[in-house]
């Protein structure tokens, strides 16, 4: 048996992750981590951090294992906020939850945790690892969780070897309902704690007034593109990737003035909600964003031809595989499925690798793809490698 340093965050998921540790007869350490400070955006009803420690010191006592605390607000806000602020203000919609997971729960927690002389660090995702044994080497496989309805795969799509070798995640073979039942019949204290939302270690936010911490609002005209926008009529070939693959960019010429705004940064591809714009048959949704013009456009309906493309370009210099001997090389071409934001279902696509970059090129039209997010690519239930949408 292990020393596992169990990441409690005050949640039934990462409870139950502690208690099964412990049943299967390890040496079980609770380590909390304070992450944020400011309640700045936080929305009414969220609980604050110390009402997460609170529960996690409960859970701790109720299981009989040792309960430790540690600030990271420092690393959070450098690796994490930072970076947000950063994406938005360049007009691009990151996911901060991957970045927690590889910068902070998995790297300067998983330090705290080795410091404490720990094995092992466990968390609460609906995920499986499996490790193989490959021509003397040890690999390590990031699997989708027996839950598909909970499976957070996702946002671990940038993990490492390293970092899976030290992970584990004792409830992803279980379901949602059975992990609550678990928790109930142990009398845990965050049997019936709802499940946290919105940005990671800092709740459910509204958008704006959180990112006005450092991004003025500044006034800006919301333009409709009509579905007979003449760009439409004119789709790239397949074998122009990097034409496929490029967003659409309008000009104000283009579309109509039909309302303001406080600022483009604050808004993302396929937003419905937000543009105070009523009066009309169907919504109105962002199909695009210039912070630079800070012009916002929209189209109506959730046909609107403005929502979806076929194909998408990744950034270079993001491009990870959890296996890097997986990685493809230029002029490879590989069928994988993709996802590009969590809970969405698995879309069928070729990863295909040239000299100017790797691109997605999907079966069926992609809704609402936003530069900044992860798009991570599985062969099954494996999940191979990830990018940031580049554009």
């Amino acid at each position: 048996m292990a020393r596992v340093v169990v990441g409690l965050s005050g949640g039934v998921d990462s409870s139950v992750a502690a208690y099964l540790l412990k049943q299967q007869g390890h040496e079980v350490i609770g380590l909390f981590m304070r992450n944020w400070h400011d309640t700045t955006g936080t929305l009414e009803g969220d609980c604050p951090w110390y009402d997460d420690q609170v529960f996690a010191e409960l859970v701790a006592k109720k299981l009989d294992i040792p309960f430790r605390f540690v600030d990271l607000s420092e690393e959070y806000r450098h690796r994490v906020v930072d970076y947000m602020f950063a994406e938005y203000q360049a007009g691009r919609t990151p996911n901060p939850d991957v970045l927690c997971n590889r910068e902070i729960k998995f790297d300067v927690f998983l330090k705290e945790a080795l410091k404490m002389g720990a094995e092992y660090v466990a968390t609460g995702h609906y995920c499986r690892k499996q490790t193989i044994e490959k021509e003397g080497k040890t690999i390590y496989k990031l699997l989708a969780g027996a839950d598909k309805n909970k499976d957070q795969s996702y946002f671990l799509c940038q993990l490492t070897q390293e970092q899976l070798r030290y992970a584990m995640f004792p409830i992803g073979d279980l379901l949602k309902p059975e992990v609550r039942r678990i928790a109930e019949e142990q009398k845990l204290a965050t049997a019936k704690r709802k499940d946290s939302q919105g940005i990671c270690f800092v709740g459910k936010v509204d958008l704006p007034v959180f990112l006005q911490q450092q991004i003025a609002p500044k006034q800006g005209n919301i333009h409709e593109i009509l579905p007979s926008w003449r760009g439409y009529a004119t789709e790239p070939a397949e074998e122009d990737l990097m034409a496929l693959a490029a967003p659409k960019r309008y000009t104000v010429r283009d579309g109509k003035k039909i309302g303001v705004h406080n600022g483009a940064h604050f808004y993302t591809i396929g937003q419905r909600k937000g543009l105070g714009i009523g009066g009309r048959k169907e919504s109105l949704f962002i199909i695009a964003t210039d912070v630079k013009e800070n012009v916002i456009y929209v189209g109506e309906g959730d046909s609107h031809p403005g929502l979806y493309r076929c194909a998408l370009r990744l950034q270079s210099e993001a491009l990870h595989w959890v296996n890097p001997e997986d990685a493809m090389q230029v002029g490879e071409r590989r069928a994988f499925d993709v996802r590009i934001r969590y809970r969405q279902p698995l879309q069928r696509a070729e990863l295909i690798c040239r000299e100017d970059g790797m691109y997605i090129l999907f079966e069926e039209p992609q809704r609402g793809i936003a530069a900044g997010q992860f798009a991570a690519w599985y062969s099954g239930e494996e999940l191979v490698g990830s990018g940031v949408i580049e554009a």
